[in-house]
This record gives structure tokens, sequence and C-alpha cells, in this order.
């Protein structure tokens, strides 16, 4: 069982637009070129997003794309479903007809499992990973690689103290 590139890019997306929320609207270009993530993907995942009201989109010049509410309000397991990626243990996609049509012997196990990891992403907060050192490390990397102004990192570092 894995969480596929689906799930893994809309949570980094987002967790980039977390992370970038106090620079006003972020354009979907910047989160491609600093996480390397297509931008017609992007395009995708967004509409979802946007569907699930998990972000919104802000019009012309300047414009691009916020969270539709604070970090601390959207969880990790919100942005896998909201588009569509399941998390999902067992060999039959959940439907129980693992062996020959009918619930194999270790079906129960792998759907506690995939109950667990979506119990568990459930409690991750944007603001949560966005606090954590690690993340505010790569992410001031990441704004330097691709030569964000100081100004914005200063916001990056202090919006994240």
């Amino acid at each position: 069982m894995r969480l596929t590139t689906k799930g893994r890019y809309a949570v980094t997306a987002m967790l980039d637009l977390a992370l970038h929320a106090d620079s006003g609207p972020i354009s979907l270009s910047d989160i491609s070129k600093r996480q390397h993530i297509s931008l017609s993907y992007l395009e995708q995942l967004f509409a979802k997003l946007r569907q699930n009201s998990l972000v919104k989109s802000v019009r012309g010049p300047g414009g691009g794309y916020r969270l539709n509410r604070s970090a601390t309000d959207i969880f990790v397991a919100q942005i896998v479903d909201a588009v569509n990626e399941s998390i999902d243990a067992t060999n039959c996609g959940g439907s129980g007809n693992c062996q020959q049509g009918e619930v194999c012997l270790t079906h129960y196990l792998w759907d506690d499992l995939s109950s667990q990891i979506h119990s568990f992403l459930s409690a991750i907060s944007l603001a949560s990973l966005v606090a954590r050192r690690e993340v505010q490390n790569v992410a001031l990397r990441q704004n330097q690689r691709e030569g964000m102004d100081a100004l914005s990192l200063e916001r990056i570092s202090a919006s994240s103290i």
C-alpha cells in the first residue's frame, strides 16, 4: 500500500500554500517551480481542492490561490480525500472480493490498517506541519534556490516561530 503522487502532490502543494500564506495569493507556477510539480497537474489538483472548499482562487494581477480557512483547520486526510485518493491497504480496493469474489483471510486486518492511517492523517493539520523546524528549513532552502527575496524569507521564518 502506498499513497500515489496525486495525494502526495496535493499535500505538498497545500503545505507550500500554507508556508507562503502571508505573501498574499500564491500562483500555481510558483508552487510548480518550488516543488517541481507539473503546472497542468497542479491545475487539476487545485480544481478538486477548490471544489472541496480547501482553497479559493483570487483573480487578476497578483492573483493565485489562498487557503480557504486557517491552516489549523485543514488536515492532511481532508486534502487526500479532496483529490479522490483512497488510503487502502487491501488488495481489493476495500470491496471485499479479494479471493475469488469473497473476503480473504486478512481482509479485515488490512481494512483496519487503512482506517488507522486515515485517522492518523486526520490528526495532522497544515499548521502543525508548518510549525516543524525541518519543514521550515526545507522551505527556506527552496525559496533561496528559487531566488525569493529576503523580505519573503523573513516573513516565512517569522510566521513559523
